[in-house]
C-alpha cells in the first residue's frame, strides 16, 4: 500500500524542499519506489533535481492540473521525469501560479490533485509533495490527497510562531475533506545546538505540541553542505554522505519506513477546538 506525504509549512526557508529531496533519496535507497511532486510555482524542487529551465519542460504539474480540470483523460506517465530506477519527479514551473488562479472557479477545486493521485499512487510506495509556502488552494489540494503531513520547522521564533495556523488548517482539511489525514511529525531543521536559543525553541515546541502531535526526535543540524546541495543538484547522501545532515536524513527515512515510535502511532482528533491525542 502506497503512502502520500505532504511536506508543508506556510513559512518559507524552513527546509521543505531539502527535506523532500533527501527523504525521497533515503526512501529510494532503501528500495522503495518514490514519486516527488513539485507543487510550488518557484519550482525549487525541480531546480534542485537538476532541471535548470523548468519553463522549457514539455509537461509539468500545471499541465496535469489543466487536464483534470477540463475532464481530459491522463496517462499516469504524463509529465513524469525519471531520475533513477526508483525515483521519479513531477516537475513544476512558474505557470503553476496561473493554474492556482484557475482552480478558484473549478468544480471540486480542493480535490483536483486527489483525482490525479488515485491514478498514479499504485505505481509507487511513497509519494512526497513539496508544498508552496502558503496555505492557499494548492496546499489544500495536497492535504486533501495526502495520508499524512510532515512539517519541517526551523528552530527559530517566526517559523515556530506560524505552526498554530498551519495545524489549524490541517485539521480543517481533516474534518471537511480528508478524514484519514494525520500528522507524520514536526521535523526541526537548521538546528544549531551550540546556541541556547535553538535549545529553548525546540523545548518550547515539545512542551506546547509534543503531547498532541508527533515531534521527531531527529534534528537536522545547521549545515552549509546541506544548503549547497540544491545548487549542485545532488542529494545530501551524494554530496556529503558522512556529514551530520546526511545522518539525520538517513535516520528520518528509517523512521518514516519503520513507524517505530509509539508516540507517532497516536490517533489525533479535535475536540471543542483543542488538539488532543488518543490511543
Amino acid at each position: 500500500m502506497s503512502k502520500v506525504i505532504a511536506i508543508a509549512n506556510q513559512k518559507g526557508g524552513v527546509g521543505k524542499t531539502t527535506s523532500t529531496v533527501n527523504l525521497g533519496a533515503g526512501l529510494s535507497a532503501d528500495g522503495k519506489k518514490v514519486l516527488l511532486i513539485d507543487l510550488d510555482p518557484q519550482a525549487s524542487l525541480t531546480l534542485s533535481m537538476g532541471y535548470r529551465e523548468p519553463d522549457k519542460l514539455p509537461a509539468t504539474v500545471t499541465n496535469v492540473i489543466d487536464q483534470i480540470v477540463n475532464d481530459k483523460g491522463i496517462d499516469p506517465e504524463f509529465g513524469i521525469m525519471h531520475i533513477t530506477d526508483r525515483l521519479d519527479l513531477l516537475p513544476a514551473s512558474i505557470d503553476l501560479s496561473a493554474a492556482e488562479v484557475s482552480l478558484v472557479s473549478a468544480m471540486s477545486r480542493e480535490l483536483v490533485l486527489r483525482t490525479y493521485m488515485e491514478q498514479v499512487r499504485a505505481n509507487y510506495d511513497y509519494v512526497l509533495i513539496d508544498c508552496m509556502p502558503s496555505l492557499g488552494i494548492l496546499t489544500v489540494n495536497a492535504l486533501a490527497c495526502a495520508d499524512s503531513v510532515l512539517i519541517p520547522v526551523q528552530a527559530a521564533y517566526l517559523p515556530v510562531k506560524g505552526l498554530q495556523q498551519l495545524i489549524k488548517t490541517i485539521y480543517t482539511v481533516k474534518r471537511r475533506l480528508n478524514n484519514h489525514l494525520e500528522i507524520e511529525g514536526i521535523l526541526f531543521t537548521m538546528v544549531d545546538r551550540r546556541t541556547t536559543y535553538a535549545k529553548e525553541i525546540v523545548q518550547e515546541v515539545n512542551d506546547v505540541y509534543g503531547k498532541a502531535i508527533p515531534v521527531f526526535q531527529i534534528e537536522v543540524p545547521m549545515s552549509v553542505r546541506a544548503s549547497e546541495t540544491s545548487q549542485m543538484a545532488k542529494n545530501i547522501f551524494e554530496y556529503d554522505p558522512k556529514g551530520k545532515a546526511a545522518s539525520a536524513y538517513r535516520e528520518l527515512s528509517e523512521e518514516v519506513l519503520s513507524h517505530g515510535c509509539k508516540k507517532r502511532k497516536s490517533t489525533l482528533r479535535i475536540c471543542r477546538g483543542i488538539i488532543r491525542c488518543t490511543g
